[in-house]
């Protein structure tokens, strides 16, 4: 038990730095994404216990989360573009929780199961601190940079996040959890491909510096983008799944998403360490964050604990 919350919140941390390599790498987001879908992605095909899981899986099942791979990298590219759009890692992260609040309305509706009210109201609170960190931040003089738009792509990213996470929990049975991740990535990284390639075959390159979820230069990656691509997709999703995987057959869901409820913080206090970033931010900002991250938690603390093995 031990080793299994030593692995998870080893994972929880490294997941904190996926918003800052995010930042760090600069390519725009779709094509950072696609980096990082195809990159995960090879490495999993490198493992031969994945083919073995891939055979096993019914060919209804593997369309079904080929589909929901689509989404994961929706999710994906509009949460590197929100940091992008709004160069702050804080803004985004503290965006990502209002997942709770979507994942209170969609697994009611996906798992056919009654609306939780306390869940509700918890997501509404989230909602609220996310009100007050868009009434906190400056108005910035960079016409490539605006607060507003990063807040709007952030919170429709925390959307989509919820809209997977629960088709997964659904359908999760019916998949051993690598091959879900591997078709999820494949996935992704095959729906991007297209659009990478067709956009330069048609020349959207040309206007696609002033859209940052587009590709904004060739496929040779700059300075040390590759270093930082390399560190986001092996060691922050690769190895991470790999330390969570083993860490949830032995805890609860309960402990579980207690512990996933870190990752803002971790990455928040990261983005201040690494960007400096508590320059511009002010005591409006913190106290949005504040009221977001005490809501997620009191939902965790007061919520019945669950035997159940949480999916990814």
């Amino acid at each position: 038990m031990r080793k299994s919350l030593i692995y998870l919140h080893i994972s929880v941390f490294l997941w904190g730095f996926t918003a800052i390599f995010g930042k760090l790498i600069s390519y725009g987001s779709l094509n950072l994404v696609w980096h990082r879908m195809l990159l995960t992605a090879a490495v999993y095909l490198m493992i031969p216990k994945v083919w073995t899981y891939l055979k096993n899986t019914p060919a209804k099942t593997i369309k079904t989360f080929m589909g929901i791979g689509l989404l994961v990298a929706l999710h994906w590219v509009t949460f590197y573009g929100s940091i992008k759009i709004g160069n702050s890692v804080s803004v985004t992260l503290a965006c990502l929780g209002s997942a709770s609040f979507f994942t209170s309305l969609f697994e009611p509706i996906l798992m056919k199961t009654p609306f939780i009210k306390k869940d509700i109201i918890t997501g509404l609170l989230v909602i609220v601190g996310v009100v007050f960190i868009s009434l906190s931040l400056p108005q910035e003089n960079n016409p490539n940079i605006s607060y507003g738009w990063a807040i709007i792509v952030g919170i429709f990213s925390a959307s989509i996040a919820a809209l997977f996470s629960t088709l997964n929990k659904k359908y999760i049975q019916n998949i051993h959890p690598l091959a879900l991740s591997t078709l999820e990535m494949v996935s992704g990284a095959f729906a991007l491909s297209l659009i990478i390639f067709g956009g330069y075959l048609f020349g959207i390159e040309s206007i696609s510096k002033h859209i940052v979820w587009l590709p904004t230069h060739s496929f040779g990656a700059e300075s040390n983008d590759w270093i930082w691509l390399v560190f986001l997709s092996v060691l922050c999703t690769n190895v991470t799944f790999y330390l969570a995987s083993i860490a949830l057959n032995k805890i609860s869901a309960f402990t579980a998403n207690l512990a996933l409820n870190l990752e803002p913080i971790y990455g928040i206090l990261l983005g201040i360490f690494v960007f400096k970033e508590n320059k511009d931010l002010n005591l409006s900002f913190y106290l949005g964050t504040a009221i977001i991250l005490v809501a997620i938690f009191a939902n965790s603390l007061f919520s019945k604990p669950s035997q159940t093995k949480p999916s990814e």
